[in-house]
């Protein structure tokens, strides 16, 4: 019978090796660091973000920001002295290529100005986006003037929409919404909701594009096939805005079945 004990009395010496050598190199996100501050309600930007950032080399990191589950202009605007310190969340003490803030209508309300200086005066480096600024962004690309809007959002977030868009040059003959402020809810919205409100504001109106605002609406599994049926371009708030952060980061490359927009490189102005 073997003595669980016999080796016990004649234990061996670890041999420890310390300072072994090493060297460095960029290991992940080597093309490009994209970091995104989402909304703690928000269950659709970073599902939607992993289907479209799938190039090798491209990384996204996210930190999550306090705000309400109802969507009002005064709960969006009190996300504001919380956008700095969340952003410096993402891999603090280190540069990212790309900082978004992940909300569109508090993007509106805010303004593009504020959002962009917000996020620098943490990731001093990046180069800023929002969703907002991303969608016009898009619609630029893709040629689109006359542009139908789809929201979830209650009538005085609608109207502040509206009138951000008139003002980076775009004409809005339709605009619908859910008329929805519960964010979880939005989320909820099935894609044959989605689809009946295109084709219903599409039908009313002759436009050159669709946007569908808020991160929140999950769409871009969708996009490529309301494309195919109604004939123009398609984006969201997600769809956009990762689109401008991989344009932002220099990353150019094609992207098949995500829609006309992934297509489109940035127009230099």
């Amino acid at each position: 019978m073997n003595n669980p004990n016999a080796n016990k009395s004649n234990p061996q010496k670890t041999i420890v090796i310390e300072n072994l050598p090493f060297q460095i190199e960029k290991m992940i996100g080597k093309r490009a660091r994209i970091g995104v501050v989402v909304l703690s309600t928000d269950y659709t930007l970073e599902h939607e973000f992993r289907k479209i950032l799938t190039s090798p080399g491209v990384d996204f990191y996210h930190a999550r920001i306090a705000n309400s589950v109802t969507i009002t202009t005064k709960t969006l605007s009190d996300m504001k002295p919380l956008i700095t310190q969340t952003a410096d969340l993402i891999l603090p003490g280190d540069d990212l290529d790309v900082v978004a803030y992940g909300c569109t209508s508090a993007s509106v309300v805010l303004g593009d100005h504020v959002i962009a200086g917000l996020l620098n005066a943490a990731k001093p480096t990046a180069k800023t986006t929002n969703p907002a600024f991303a969608a016009a962004a898009a619609l630029n690309a893709l040629g689109a003037k006359r542009i139908a809007i789809l929201t979830p959002y209650e009538r005085e977030v609608n109207e502040l929409v509206q009138k951000s868009m008139e003002e980076k040059g775009f004409d809005i003959p339709i605009f619908g919404s859910f008329n929805e402020n519960h964010d979880p809810t939005v989320a909820a919205i099935n894609e044959t909701s989605l689809l009946n409100a295109v084709l219903k504001l599409t039908s009313l109106s002759e436009v050159d594009a669709v946007f569908i605002s808020c991160t929140s609406v999950k769409i871009v599994d969708t996009i490529e096939k309301l494309e195919n049926k109604i004939k123009i371009p398609i984006t969201s708030s997600n769809h956009a805005l990762a689109w401008h952060c991989l344009r932002l980061a220099g990353i150019d490359d094609n992207f098949p079945n995500l829609g006309k927009l992934y297509e489109c490189n940035l127009n230099k102005k």
